[in-house]
């Protein structure tokens, strides 16, 4: 099984199509640090659709924590708010949470890689050697991932070509996919 990790995503609708391509494909979704929104955000339900049952996701404070938890699955728990208050026959929103991650022996003690995906990445995506447990790491939309976690993963940093040299990057939740599917490809020899 691989994972994929997003260090401070902001934009509710990225990740919530994370979510569903996470769904489709048997990949667990790590959400790291300070969220730009909250996890029963409806615009993050509304991306994810009625997929966010199959969703195996664990949320990390740190990226310490992300980096000691154990990668089991974690259940999603779609759990009714309180009745508003408000009484504008609007229906109840769902809240969407999970279980912290249980401690375990970390990522490096269980054979886990992680390969940063970020602008401008060390090589090109296409070049690694992608192999099953290993964990897609993508930044912020607006800052990518700190200098402390790219230099973490010195020699495991990717990019995605853009040959154009038009954009600066790539919208987070097509950057996912672009890299998900090669790494499927390499792990199930499609």
């Amino acid at each position: 099984m691989l994972h994929v990790a997003l260090w401070e995503p902001e934009i509710p609708p990225n990740t919530g199509n994370v979510a569903r391509l996470c769904a489709a494909t048997g990949t667990r979704l790590h959400l790291i640090g300070r969220l730009g929104f909250r996890l029963d955000d409806k615009a993050l339900k509304r991306a994810g659709l009625d997929y966010w049952p199959a969703v195996e996701l664990a949320r990390h404070v740190t990226f310490e924590e992300f980096e000691a938890g154990n990668l089991t699955p974690q259940p999603l728990n779609l759990t009714p708010q309180p009745p508003s208050l408000g009484g504008k026959g609007e229906p109840d929103p769902v809240v969407l949470s999970c279980s912290p991650p249980r401690p375990g022996e970390g990522l490096a003690g269980q054979g886990f890689r992680i390969w940063c995906v970020e602008t401008p990445g060390e090589m090109p995506y296409t070049r690694a050697d992608f192999r099953d447990g290993d964990c897609l790491l993508f930044g912020s939309e607006s800052k990518g991932l700190p200098p402390g976690v790219r230099e973490r993963s010195a020699g495991r940093v990717l990019g995605i070509p853009m040959p154009t040299g038009k954009v600066r990057s790539l919208n987070l939740a097509t950057a996912v996919g672009i890299v998900l599917y090669e790494a499927l490809r390499q792990v199930h020899r499609w």
